[in-house]
């Protein structure tokens, strides 16, 4: 299929849930586009679109909706995935970061031993908001010696303005709301 049609796929497919977690925050919710086989093909190959122009040795998936995003890349890519988890999560640790999320706060960890200095990764996630998850788990990545060569999501929400926090590191978005 074509990026347009893929697109489409995506975006007719996406759902959007109002004042959840809490009134006032829009959800975007991907669970119809994990559950239609043609919503998750699609939405593998668009994120997997900055990998054409990078090099990239390894997927790193962001808790939790990247985790099953970044699977399906690493496997049409042909590489392996590392999970980055939430506090508490993992039984050895290499690192963590605390940030700010647009509803509350979090902290990330990433597994001790996975991640070589010098390792090419390509970070996803379901949606870029404030850009404080995406900010926290580059941080965890690089911290580590490895280098974040590109962040790839299924939806980027440009009015919080994610990409500032995310410094130099380029982002894909497949749509923007």
């Amino acid at each position: 299929m074509s990026p347009t049609t893929d697109r489409g796929t995506v975006e007719q497919l996406l759902r959007a849930v109002p004042d959840f977690p809490e009134p006032g925050i829009r959800f975007w919710d991907l669970t119809p586009v994990l559950a239609d086989a043609a919503g998750l093909a699609a939405t593998t190959r668009l994120l997997s679109e900055p990998v054409t122009s990078t090099g990239v040795d390894v997927v790193v998936g962001i808790e939790a909706r990247g985790f099953l995003l970044g699977a399906a890349v690493a496997q049409a890519l042909g590489l392996g995935i590392v999970p980055v988890r939430k506090h508490g999560k993992l039984p050895a640790v290499a690192a963590s970061r605390s940030y700010d999320l647009e509803y509350g706060s979090a902290t990330l960890e990433l597994p001790a031993g996975v991640l070589a200095p010098g390792t090419r990764a390509l970070l996803v996630d379901d949606v870029l908001a404030t850009g404080g998850t995406a900010a926290a788990a580059s941080e965890l990545v690089e911290s580590c010696g490895a280098r974040v060569v590109a962040l790839s999501v299924v939806l980027e929400l440009p009015a919080l303005s994610g990409r500032a926090r995310v410094g130099d590191r380029p982002v894909h978005a497949v749509l923007e709301r």
